[in-house]
């Protein structure tokens, strides 16, 4: 069977679990946005922008690779803002054939022109409803679902839990904590994920991407996390020549622990050579609960559809393993089990049905 073109695959269902709302926006946005607030941009040409965001993102470095993140934030800081951001954010999604995405973003991180963190909450997610709206009058139906993120460097975890458990009726499925890795052990935030657990609310936690084996074991069986983010270095815990097991990596396996994997993110990061030399296919081979992911399309240059264009590319896949991480991704959801099994069955089985003829 011949491979899966691009823009084959951009027609195609596809679910994305872990994508950064500030790791998005449009460079003509950005600019528009910095000009309004007479915020320095480091070029007001769109086209250069965004070369000069994926330039500066690809050094190898997580740190340096967060910098970026600089400016879109820093535009960001309205009510009016923030609404048009989500709102693109899933215009741009249902135009990439994305029927389910997870968009996250730390609430905390939009609060210098005197937003409140319920302001920052209540215009994001009415910019996604407006955005969807917008989207299946286009013919192309999407499904947002929110997730907060709390940084792993500051002390509001807790405060930012329960903003997520009060807006979970209302477009905020999950929690999350990001940010440098590295001297920031998710269990600074213990209390926050204790709490979340008693509420019986979802929550990932950005882990294994670039540090080690200790962070996704202390994401896991210290703060009881649903998904990793990343955990891209559960690798470390495997013998790639035999597909042996550690005893960490085999938990994660066993448990169906979804991993949200990021390629061209990791590559970036430093987290991975390559996306040829990207574990992902040894993940998938072992039969790993493997997503692929976007994380910032803008920092990446990236898609769902370029993601995945990449693994045919490097791996020889052909529908049969896209429609694999399409279902292992919705599986992961955040929604009610109805509800994925509805978008399973309905939207993404049949449009793969055909395209596996």
């Amino acid at each position: 069977m011949p491979a899966p073109t691009q823009e084959e695959i951009r027609l195609a269902p596809k679910v994305l679990l872990h994508d950064h709302l500030d790791g998005g926006l449009r460079p003509a946005t950005i600019i528009e946005l910095a000009d309004a607030v007479g915020h320095p941009v480091p070029s007001t040409d769109a086209g250069e922008l965004g070369r000069w965001f994926a330039q500066a993102a690809d050094s190898g470095s997580l740190e340096r690779y967060l910098e970026t993140f600089a400016h879109t934030v820093a535009v960001t800081q309205t009510a009016e803002a923030l609404h048009r951001v989500a709102a693109e954010c899933a215009l741009d999604l249902a135009a990439d054939g994305v029927v389910y995405a997870e968009v996250r973003f730390a609430p905390e991180q939009h609060l210098e022109h005197d937003l409140t963190l319920p302001e920052v909450v209540e215009a994001v997610l009415a910019g996604f409803a407006d955005g969807t709206a917008q989207a299946a009058m286009a013919g192309t139906p999407i499904r947002v679902g929110t997730l907060l993120t709390a940084m792993r460097h500051a002390a509001r975890s807790m405060e930012i839990a329960e903003l997520a458990v009060r807006y979970r009726d209302k477009g905020v499925v999950g929690f999350d904590i990001a940010g440098a890795e590295a001297g920031y052990p998710p269990t600074r935030h213990l209390d926050a994920f204790e709490y979340l657990q008693r509420e019986n609310f979802h929550f990932t936690i950005h882990a294994g991407e670039a540090f080690g084996l200790p962070s996704i074991w202390q994401a896991i069986q210290w703060c009881g996390a649903d998904r990793l983010g990343h955990g891209v270095r559960i690798v470390d815990d495997i013998d790639a020549a035999s597909g042996r097991l550690g005893r960490l990596a085999a938990y994660v396996r066993d448990k169906r622990i979804p991993l949200e994997l990021c390629p061209s993110s990791n590559v970036q990061t430093g987290a991975v050579p390559s996306i040829a030399e990207h574990p992902i296919g040894l993940l998938r081979d072992l039969r790993f609960r493997v997503t692929v992911n976007t994380d910032n399309r803008l920092m990446s240059r990236t898609s769902m559809t370029r993601e995945m264009t990449l693994l045919v590319d490097a791996f020889g896949y052909g529908w049969a393993e896209l429609q694999w991480f399409t279902v292992n991704a919705m599986k992961s959801a955040f929604i009610p089990f109805d509800e994925r099994l509805a978008l399973i069955n309905e939207s993404i089985k049949p449009a793969y049905a055909k395209l596996l003829g």
